[in-house]
């Protein structure tokens, strides 16, 4: 296709030398028009010799192709007036179709909020077991296995191992760790706990999501509940994340849904010694004049996942961010929709590990199938390769 263009544009030029030489000079008679077209012949040949040895004919050639490539707004400005004036009509229809959908998106907003006070109360009993609040009935703990073998083998484990059941009780309460686990079980969260978040996650309870109320823009909120710990005084920490569901002006087109605009944590209030968000160091100063050397310490910032609670403020001002902030900014708003979509609802899967199991699985059949595309498009590329002109 290139070489095509390359060879229309070029015959084009070598076009207009020969009528610029033929039109030098006039014919007086018919007779002599075939010697005329011979001539004319010669001479277009011999000005094509010209121009491919001409360098800067063969530059300007070059850029006129590269001006000439094909795109889907060029060839758009090929159609009438007319046309484009109806293509313009389309445009228009669709923009009012992405505020039905942001519309859309609202609704399903309120109805997340509606199912959410559905869910809530096996969400309240699930913290009582968590917890040690209270124990499941026999109905409610009875679940079957899928897997009989393993059924089977754990039941002659119990006949095999003699068991203080009573010991047990006494020692066990709820699910420990239950929260923390999940925590180490996703690569996601783990990246962030450091060895010294470790002990204050283990006094997490639960975590919940609430979403705004009706009439208020639209967010959501995500509540980790503590028990009495060393750390800090908070019962509850809180994380909202501001959504909007709405085209923007100046790009309509690129609207796929509500996404995450901004964020704010909450102030931590630790107590004296305990703040893992922060490290104390010592440092070495001289004084110019004297000579003499004293010690200072100062605080600075420390890795924590507890940094969680205070992110990065999106400014206000229409301020653009540097690069590093953003990309921290997007893998913040990363983890506030995967708490809420994925840890929350599915918690127990996270801590067994199914749901982890589930997810890699997803994540190498799609892996797959790029790979099989990729093979797929390699070969059409061969194939173009061995079937254009030289």
């Amino acid at each position: 296709m290139r070489a095509q263009c390359f060879a229309t544009v070029f015959f084009q030029l070598v076009d207009t030398g020969t009528q610029m030489a033929d039109n030098s000079k006039t014919e007086d008679t018919a007779s002599d028009s075939l010697e005329a077209a011979k001539n004319a012949t010669n001479k277009k040949e011999k000005l094509a010799d010209q121009v491919m040895q001409n360098p800067q004919v063969l530059a300007a050639l070059q850029e006129r192709l590269d001006n000439t490539s094909l795109t889907p707004s060029s060839y758009i400005e090929t159609f009438p007036k007319a046309v484009i004036r109806r293509i313009d009509a389309l445009k228009k229809l669709q923009v009012k179709c992405a505020h039905i959908e942001a519309k859309f998106y609202e609704e399903v907003h309120d109805l997340e909020r509606k199912y959410a006070a559905l869910y809530q109360p096996l969400f309240d009993k699930r913290r009582e077991f968590i917890n040690g609040e209270a124990e499941p009935t026999d109905a409610e703990a009875e679940w079957h296995s899928e897997n009989e073998d393993e059924e089977k083998l754990a039941g002659d484990l119990k006949n095999a191992v003699v068991i203080d059941e009573k010991a047990e009780e006494t020692n066990v309460k709820g699910i420990p760790d239950f929260w923390f686990t999940i925590f180490r079980n996703v690569d996601m969260l783990s990246e962030l706990v450091q060895e010294y978040d470790e002990p204050i996650l283990k006094h997490l309870q639960d975590i919940k999501v609430k979403f705004s109320e009706p009439g208020q823009p639209m967010s959501f909120s995500l509540e980790f509940h503590f028990g009495p710990n060393d750390y800090f005084s908070n019962s509850v920490l809180t994380k909202t994340y501001k959504m909007k569901s709405e085209p923007d002006k100046t790009d309509p087109f690129s609207f796929e849904g509500p996404e995450i605009v901004d964020c704010e944590g909450c102030t931590i209030d630790w107590k004296k010694g305990k703040n893992v968000t922060v490290k104390t160091i010592k440092k070495k100063q001289k004084h110019k004049g004297r000579g003499t050397v004293r010690t200072i310490t100062k605080q600075v910032p420390n890795d924590s996942f507890f940094n969680f609670f205070s992110p990065i403020k999106v400014s206000g001002d229409g301020e653009s961010l540097d690069e590093d902030s953003e990309f921290t900014l997007a893998a913040d708003f990363e983890i506030g929709h995967f708490f809420r979509e994925r840890i929350v609802p599915r918690a127990v899967l996270y801590f067994t590990g199914e749901a982890i199991e589930d997810d890699d699985n997803f994540e190498e059949d799609e892996e797959g199938e790029e790979e099989e595309l990729e093979g797929e498009e390699e070969g059409e590329e061969e194939e173009d390769a061995e079937t254009d002109p030289k």
